[in-house]
């Protein structure tokens, strides 16, 4: 076979199709055994939905999957999950709530508090 330009890209364009799909399903099978709120039958049932139907499943999986587990896997990976702080860096919430101290809504004691509870995260 005569390789032109044509069959480069064609060739390149499934390969990089491939990778993402194996790529893809390596992951979310990962993320399915990661859970720690779903049974076994659960990750049976998702495994098999993904195995046999693979794009509806990881695209079912995806629209089911709860934040709680998004949030999980964030902890896994040592990045910190800020339930109260809506995803906000530590200097945010700091300087939010020197904003709302400023104002008199809290006291310095919720200041402090508030303070400590950022830069712990």
């Amino acid at each position: 076979m005569e390789w032109t330009f044509g069959n480069l890209l064609w060739s390149m364009l499934a390969f990089f199709f491939w990778f993402c799909f194996i790529w893809m399903f390596i992951s979310f099978f990962a993320d399915i055994l990661r859970r720690h709120d779903l049974s076994g039958w659960g990750k049976a049932g998702w495994i098999a939905l993904i195995v046999i139907l693979p794009f509806l499943g990881i695209l079912i999986y995806l629209i089911a999957r709860p934040k709680t587990a998004a949030a999980q896997y964030g902890r896994m990976i040592g990045e910190p999950y800020r339930d109260g702080g809506a995803g906000r860096s530590a200097a945010d919430q700091i300087a939010q709530a020197a904003k709302l101290h400023d104002e008199g809504r809290i006291t310095a004691d919720e200041f402090d508090r508030l303070k400590q509870q950022a830069l712990s995260y």
